[in-house]
C-alpha cells in the first residue's frame, strides 16, 4: 500500500506554493471583514513559500523529518492569522507522521491531528472559517480505510463542498456573497496534496474570480506577530487571555520544538509585546497596519444587525431561532473583549445593536463598543439587566423601521419591562422583608426582595412564591408575562403557574421558555 514519502512531501510543498501563487489575487480580493486579514492570499503564500524553502535546504531522511521541517518553517514565517492556522495544519500532520506511516488511514488520522492543532491555537474559533472547513474534513475521513489516493481525494472534495457552506455560517460572508478566504486557501493546499499523490494535475481545481478591493481609511489597529521562545506551556492559556483582552484574531501556535508563533489584531502594540516579554523571549517581531475596509455594500435592505450576549444555552438557542446572532457565556463569567468584538464584527451591516442579558454583560458590551477594533461599526448597546428585557426588546424589533426609531423602540420596551426573580437563598441574610435562611425561596422585584417562602423549596412553595411576585408586579398593570425557567426547575412548575395565573389574572397572557440559567429558578418579566 502506498504511503506518503519524502519526495511526495517535497512535491506537495512546491505544489502548495504554485497553487497559492495562482490564487493569491483572488483570495486577497475577498475583503469583507470590518477589521481583518485583507491579504489572506499573500499571507498564505508567504508562509508556505518560507516552509517550502526550509524543506529544500534540509536533507530529511524520513517522511516525519520532512514534515517536521516543513511545519517548523511554516510556524517560524507564519504571516497573518491565516498563515498561523495553516502552519498548524502542517504541524498536526507532522506530529501524526512521527507516530505512524501516512497511508490512507494514517492520513485520515493526520488530518484529525491537524484539526486539533489548528483549533487549539486559536483563542476564539469562529464558524464559517478555515477551522470549520478543516473540522468537516477531519470528521468526514476520520474512519476512512481506503488507499492514500482515495483519502486525499476525499479530503479535497469534502473541503471544497464545506467551503461553499461558509457563507451560510458567517453572516458577513453571506452579505458579501463570497466564501471564506482562509478556507479557500486550505482547499488549494488539499487539492495540491491530492494532485501530488495521484500524479494528476496540480493546478487549482476550484478557480476563484477576484473581487473588488474597497478603498480604505488610515488604519486604527495593528497586526502584531512574533515568535516566542522559552515560554512554559502552562502559561499559554494566560497569554491567550491577556491577548484576547487587547483585540481579536488571537493565535498562539507551537512548532513542536519549543517555539510559538504569536498573532493578535489590536490597537496597543506595546501591550501585545509586553504580554510575550513577561513569559518568554520574543523575536522576529513584525507589526503591520491593519487594513480597515469600508463596510461592504449590503444587499436586500439589510443595513443593520441585532445581536445578543446572554448566560444560558437554552436561552441562546431561543434567540438564534429568531435569527439573532448570540454569544452564550457561562453563568457568572464575563465575555472577553475578543469574544465581544467577534460578535460585533461578524454581524452583517454597518449598524449593530447589542442586547446584553445582565449588568455584567452590559459592561462587557459597552467596553467592546468603544474599542478601536470596532471603530468603523456604528454600535449601540441597549442596557438590559435581565434576559426578559432582551426578549421584550426583540419583540418590538422591526427591520423595516428606520434604524434610530428601531433602537428607540427596543430601548423603551426593555426599560418598561418589570423584572421578577425566584432564587434559592445560599446563606443566611437580612432583607427588607425579614431574615432569609439558607434554602429559603426568595422572591425579588426589580432587584429588591419582596417575599420569602421558608425552606425546603418544593413545587408548591415555588408556585406560591412565583404567584406572589407576579401579583406585586401586576398590581401596577401589565398584559404580557414572560417566564424563563432555570436548569433545576420542576418539570410541572410552568404549567401549574399558568393555571394559577389564569385563575387570578385571566386578562394576562403568559409565555414560558426554558432559559437554562443556574442562578435563578425563575426569571419573570411583565410588559
Amino acid at each position: 500500500m502506498r504511503v506518503l514519502d519524502v519526495a511526495a512531501v517535497s512535491a506537495w510543498s512546491a505544489a502548495c506554493v504554485h497553487s497559492l501563487s495562482v490564487l493569491r489575487p483572488a483570495i486577497d480580493g475577498i475583503n469583507v471583514y470590518p477589521v481583518a486579514d485583507s491579504d489572506t492570499g499573500s499571507n498564505l503564500l508567504f508562509t508556505m513559500t518560507a516552509a517550502r524553502d526550509a524543506l529544500a535546504e534540509a536533507e530529511p531522511g524520513t517522511t516525519a523529518e520532512a514534515l517536521a521541517v516543513f511545519a517548523k518553517g511554516a510556524v517560524a514565517a507564519a504571516k497573518g492569522n491565516s498563515g498561523v492556522i495553516m502552519s498548524q495544519v502542517v504541524r498536526g500532520i507532522a506530529e501524526s507522521a512521527a507516530a505512524r506511516e501516512l497511508d490512507g488511514p494514517g492520513l485520515a488520522d493526520a488530518l484529525g491531528c491537524a484539526d486539533r492543532a489548528a483549533t487549539g491555537a486559536v483563542s476564539r474559533p469562529v464558524a464559517g472559517t478555515i477551522l470549520t472547513v478543516l473540522h468537516t474534513v477531519a470528521a468526514t475521513v476520520r474512519d476512512a480505510t481506503g488507499s492514500l489516493e482515495e483519502v486525499a481525494a476525499a479530503a479535497a472534495s469534502v473541503a471544497a463542498e464545506a467551503l461553499e457552506e461558509t457563507p451560510k455560517q458567517l453572516p458577513v460572508l453571506a452579505v458579501a456573497g463570497v466564501v471564506d478566504a482562509g478556507a479557500r486557501g486550505l482547499v488549494a493546499v488539499l487539492d495540491a496534496l491530492s494532485g501530488v499523490i495521484s500524479g494528476g494535475v496540480t493546478e487549482p481545481e476550484h478557480p476563484l474570480e477576484a473581487h473588488h478591493h474597497h478603498t480604505v481609511d488610515a488604519p486604527t489597529a495593528w497586526e502584531v506577530m512574533y515568535l516566542l521562545d522559552g515560554v512554559d506551556e502552562d502559561s499559554l492559556p494566560a497569554l491567550r487571555k491577556t491577548l484576547s483582552g487587547l483585540g481579536d484574531s488571537v493565535t498562539v501556535a507551537g512548532d513542536g520544538a519549543g517555539a510559538h508563533a504569536v498573532h493578535v489584531h489590536c490597537a496597543d502594540i506595546g501591550a501585545a509585546l509586553e504580554a510575550g516579554i513577561e513569559l518568554g523571549r520574543p523575536r522576529k517581531v513584525r507589526v503591520e497596519p491593519l487594513i480597515t475596509p469600508t463596510p461592504v455594500e449590503v444587499g436586500g435592505g439589510i443595513d443593520r444587525s441585532v445581536v445578543a450576549v446572554v448566560h444560558g444555552g437554552p436561552l441562546a438557542e431561543l434567540l438564534r431561532a429568531e435569527g439573532v446572532a448570540v454569544l452564550s457565556v457561562p453563568p457568572g463569567v464575563s465575555p472577553t473583549v475578543e469574544e465581544m468584538l467577534g460578535l460585533i464584527n461578524e454581524a452583517a451591516g454597518h449598524h449593530v445593536t447589542v442586547l446584553p442579558g445582565g449588568h455584567q454583560l452590559t459592561a462587557a458590551a459597552d467596553a467592546a463598543a468603544g474599542h478601536a477594533m470596532a471603530a468603523d461599526r456604528d454600535v449601540v448597546v441597549i442596557p438590559c439587566v435581565s434576559p426578559v428585557q432582551v426578549l421584550a426588546a426583540l419583540a418590538v424589533h422591526d427591520k423595516d423601521r428606520r434604524t434610530n426609531d428601531d433602537v428607540v423602540a427596543m430601548a423603551e420596551a426593555a426599560a418598561a419591562t418589570r423584572r421578577g426573580e425566584l432564587r434559592i437563598a445560599q446563606e443566611e441574610s437580612l432583607t427588607w422583608v425579614g431574615r432569609a435562611q439558607a434554602g429559603d425561596v426568595v422572591g425579588l422585584v426589580d432587584g429588591e426582595v419582596v417575599l420569602i417562602e421558608p425552606a425546603p423549596a418544593s413545587e408548591a412553595s415555588l408556585v406560591a412564591a412565583a404567584v406572589g411576585v407576579l401579583n406585586r408586579m401586576l398590581a401596577l398593570g401589565g398584559e404580557l408575562v414572560t417566564v424563563l425557567t432555570g436548569v433545576d426547575v420542576p418539570v410541572r412548575l410552568p404549567g401549574e403557574l399558568a393555571d394559577r395565573l389564569r385563575l387570578e389574572h385571566p386578562e394576562v397572557e403568559l409565555t414560558s421558555y426554558a432559559g437554562g440559567q443556574s442562578d435563578a429558578v425563575l426569571l419573570m418579566g411583565v410588559e
